[in-house]
């Protein structure tokens, strides 16, 4: 098994926008209405906003490979670019996002990793993030990689209102 991870450039938006709608779609397609998920899709992974989003200075984005595969990808953010205000001392895990046949080779585990070792990089205390509450097999990975719910905030899938709960890991 051979896994790579490679720093993401503007370049890459293609393949960004593909795997987040792949992804998106395997793990909450079931649990939402097609008119939410197409009204999330359309604003969170257009072209304009994946641009944006890899052009910022405070965010990072990771393909992970498997044999040769693009297998998914992993986002972080710093300072502003946090999705809520934790703190100088801390970085965000936005996105780890892994195409299901790719799931259970430990590449979620490999990019957690990566998002660890730049936090270290960075001097960061912790890293934190936000799942959806009723994502039982993320939330269960979490804890498994010791990350506690520490509160929780609002997420819009489309026009439905739920619930991301925070979780954090200090770092040693």
């Amino acid at each position: 098994m051979e896994v790579t991870i490679s720093k993401c450039t503007v370049e890459d938006v293609f393949q960004l926008r593909e795997i987040g709608y792949e992804t998106f779609r395997e793990t909450f397609e079931h649990q939402n209405s097609p008119e939410d998920m197409d009204a999330y899709l359309e604003k969170a992974f257009t072209l304009n906003q994946l641009e944006k989003e890899l052009s910022n200075v405070s965010s990072r984005f990771f393909l992970v490979y498997f044999n040769g595969q693009v297998a998914g990808y992993l986002k972080v953010n710093v300072g502003e670019a946090q999705t809520e205000d934790m703190g100088e001392d801390a970085l965000e895990i936005e996105r780890i996002y892994i195409k299901n046949k790719f799931q259970k080779h430990g590449l979620g585990n490999r990019l957690l990793n990566k998002a660890i070792d730049i936090a270290r990089d960075h001097n960061k205390q912790k890293i934190w993030l936000g799942v959806w509450e009723k994502n039982e097999n993320a939330i269960t990975f979490y804890e498994k990689m010791g990350f506690i719910q520490i509160g929780a905030h609002s997420f819009y899938m489309g026009d439905e209102k739920q619930t991301d709960l925070i979780m954090t890991k200090k770092l040693q």
